[in-house]
């Protein structure tokens, strides 16, 4: 019953229902990451000086990133992996562009809207390749649905040029999300971590989304539940324990790498919801026992562990992990209050480790809090400010 309740809610704040046949009625805008309740509920707490979102806007207004009149550096090529990398430009863009953007949707302040609003411009009418090795696929999968939230929030303003953003996406970064999923990159199905397989599920959903695009969202969508590869739910997922536990597929390999598929698997489950589809709840809340074990574990608590084997079928490499990883243990990401504000508070269930993570991080910052590295860029942040509920 709660679950229905808070469903309906979802829906009646702006999330388009499911109709007969799996087809959808129009998508909500903005409806990726935040829908509109949420930049109104920001707008009116910040603007009333409440807590903790007043924290939050204050980690958010103190970054270099979300300056007005950040210039933007496009290039043609990206290049991820390999020689010639110059990524670390595309992800700093993205992360001035979305603080930015935020700052204007919540303020009203145009200055951060037009430096948003260049930052997407810039990139859309330069950008034309990503290129580098296999890491190429993960800056298509990132900085894909990364560039999607951030062109849903410009959605309407003035001089943003929509159709050449959508172009961009459909025609850069989708062709390598959808090559990705279909042969990841020419090794056996199992070969890539979890992490891989999620960012470009991420950016199919987003992308789907962005563009009003059903049979992309459904593709999404589908490879959560069902697909063949280590993001979808069972695979990323393998192993459930007592005590409202489960195994995360990479945490025998480091810390490091878990949260990052915890953060992206949170973040596509918030889009998808804002849909209309519950799949954080989906096969018993198996995303939120992971998440859990995952907190639990990095908080410095005991999580039981299941031999891991993975890579076998033809032309694999079979491998296998008897223990959990402390490596990177305790990390600093901003994931948690996401997932904290989802099933602490819509759904009213106690995750302690994920509650107790959140608070332990709060305010949440975004890119530029976390270390100049690609890691620090791996989320656009901000969870105070933009969940707290």
């Amino acid at each position: 019953m709660l679950r229905r309740t808070v469903l309906k809610a979802a829906l009646a704040a702006g999330a388009s229902a499911l109709v007969g046949g799996g087809t959808r009625a129009a998508f909500a805008h903005p409806g990726l990451l935040h829908t509109q309740a949420d930049f109104k509920r920001m707008a009116d707490r910040v603007a009333a000086g409440a807590q903790p979102y007043k924290a939050g806007w204050d980690k958010l207004t103190g970054n270099s990133f979300a300056q007005s009149g950040w210039t933007p550096r496009p290039v043609a090529t990206v290049v991820r992996g390999g020689t010639g990398q110059n990524y670390p430009q595309l992800y700093r863009d993205i992360a001035a562009a979305y603080q930015n953007a935020l700052r204007w949707k919540i303020s009203g302040s145009t200055a951060h809207g037009d430096t948003a609003r260049d930052i997407l411009n810039a990139w859309s009418g330069t950008l034309t390749t990503i290129a580098g090795n296999a890491d190429r696929f993960l800056a298509a999968g990132i900085y894909g649905y990364q560039l999607a939230n951030v062109g849903e929030i410009m959605r309407g303003y003035a001089g943003f040029d929509l159709a050449r953003f959508k172009n961009m996406l459909l025609r850069i970064f989708y062709p390598m999300n959808n090559d990705f999923l279909t042969r990841h990159n020419g090794a056996c199905i199992t070969n890539y971590w979890a992490n891989w397989d999620l960012c470009s599920m991420a950016s199919v959903l987003a992308i789907g989304i962005f563009c009003d695009d059903q049979a992309k969202f459904g593709q999404a969508v589908t490879y959560f539940k069902s697909g063949a590869g280590n993001g979808a739910i069972t695979k990323a997922v393998p192993f459930s324990h007592a005590g409202g536990l489960a195994q995360w597929q990479e945490s025998g390999r480091d810390q490091g790498h878990a949260l990052l598929g915890i953060g992206l698997m949170g973040s596509f489950c918030e889009m998808a919801w804002n849909q209309g589809q519950d799949l954080y709840g989906y096969d018993g809340n198996r995303f939120m026992r992971a998440a859990e074990y995952v907190a639990r574990y990095n908080l410095g608590q005991s999580v039981p562990f299941t031999t891991y084997n993975w890579g076998t079928g033809t032309n694999c490499a079979p491998r296998s992990h008897t223990a959990i990883s402390a490596a990177g243990r305790g990390g600093d990401r901003p994931i948690w209050e996401v997932l904290h504000h989802h099933y602490a508070v819509r759904r009213g269930l106690s995750v302690p480790g994920i509650t107790a993570y959140a608070a332990k991080g709060r305010p949440e910052g975004g890119g530029g809090h976390y270390g100049p590295n690609s890691g620090g860029f791996d989320h656009l942040g901000f969870g105070t400010l933009t969940c707290t509920r």
